[in-house]
């Protein structure tokens, strides 16, 4: 496969990524009570739905939730957060069977992380409940009257989880999707926002690009090019323009995995985090390091060399690792994974390739020293 086919693959990959997961399919739901919301929204993540009327007058909102549990005796749960986004603060309604099969609603008061206590006082009234089970879909009814009349853009998160343990829900998944449940929405326009659904997706694409793709294929450059005298200076320039564009790349994807990290307080990925910080320490120490390039004849030159090539290829490992941490944290599907496996069998191929030609071109250079006349 040629450079230019394997730059599509990668364009391919990285547009089924950004592409939506779940077509917009709301507006076609009928509920079994006959329930006609005036408003519904496709929610982003966890393959949710959320349809609602809201009566300015009485300040009144009926909302109906759906959406698959995680395991079919899991729950789901849709929250309002009077004070910000997120989990914390949230006021939850929780929907899953009791003992004796039977949907239930409970409401939760989520004061913290390590505070999830069942309360019949939220900060908004519940004045009726009810819930559903089929067709792998959880239903959420209910009807609250709002605390303060005018206020209609609303913090929201919703949630699915595994299991029911004594009546209490267990703890949900730690994915980007169940992360990335959470947005405004406004009960009057119907426009619906989330605060860090993009965030994950852009985060694994621009690492993707830097350091899974055009790192390795600066270092390719660097190493195989080079032996060819014609190349010399267009393999250098080339090298360089790779790198610093994984660099530029890498670290803009580095800064939004800071912004997941401080919007998911509590929750970490150590070993994704951490190699990621060394990459970044690492790559900006490459970069300075080329300030500081000897002379090709420069008697410091040869252990210049040693470390610039030790700390690239730490470098590849790390970040093809790293590449990989991301994909299971990021979950997409199995497909996808598939086909940058596949880039990277056909870079590995090239590479094999080219290694062979330069052994070739090399030892043939030393045999025809080695067998020039002597002049004296």
């Amino acid at each position: 496969m040629s450079s230019p086919a394997v730059l599509v693959a990668v364009i391919l990959v990285i547009a089924s990524l950004l592409s939506p997961s779940l077509s917009q399919i709301c507006s076609s739901q009928k509920f079994t009570n006959n329930k006609v919301y005036a408003r519904c929204s496709d929610l982003p993540v966890l393959k949710s739905f959320l349809h609602w009327t809201y009566d300015a007058d009485n300040s009144t909102l009926s909302v109906a939730f759906v959406a698959p549990p995680d395991k079919p005796d899991g729950w789901i749960a849709w929250a309002i957060n009077p004070n910000a986004p997120g989990m914390v603060g949230a006021q939850t309604l929780f929907a899953f069977k009791n003992s004796k099969g039977e949907m239930v609603v409970k409401t939760y008061d989520i004061s913290s992380y390590s505070s999830i206590k069942e309360s019949s006082k939220l900060w908004f009234d519940v004045k009726e409940t009810a819930a559903e089970f089929s067709g792998g879909l959880m239903r959420l009814f209910a009807t609250l009257v709002l605390p303060e009349k005018g206020k209609t853009t609303l913090n929201h998160v919703w949630q699915v989880g595994p299991s029911v343990t004594g009546g209490f829900p267990a703890k949900h998944g730690f994915q980007p999707a169940n992360l990335n449940s959470k947005g405004t929405f406004d009960l009057l326009s119907g426009e619906s926002k989330t605060s860090a659904s993009g965030d994950s997706r852009i985060h694994g694409i621009l690492n993707a690009i830097s350091w899974g793709f055009l790192f390795p294929v600066g270092i390719i450059i660097a190493r195989y090019m080079r032996t060819f005298q014609s190349a010399d200076p267009a393999w250098f320039y080339l090298h360089i323009s790779c790198q610093c564009s994984a660099y530029v790349i890498g670290v803009a994807g580095w800064a939004t995995g800071l912004k997941l990290g401080s919007e998911s307080k509590g929750i970490t990925y150590d070993v994704h985090r951490n190699i990621g910080i060394a990459l970044f320490c690492l790559a900006t120490l490459q970069v300075f390091a080329l300030l500081l390039r000897p002379k090709k004849d420069h008697k410091y030159r040869f252990y210049w060399n040693i470390y610039h090539h030790g700390v690239g290829y730490t470098m590849l490992i790390l970040s093809l690792v790293n590449v990989f941490k991301g994909l299971d944290i990021l979950d997409p599907a199995t497909k996808w994974r598939s086909a940058y496996i596949g880039i990277l069998v056909v870079l590995g191929v090239i590479a094999l390739l080219l290694e062979v030609v330069t052994w070739i071109v090399v030892l043939k250079r030393k045999s025809n020293k080695s067998t020039k006349p002597y002049d004296g």
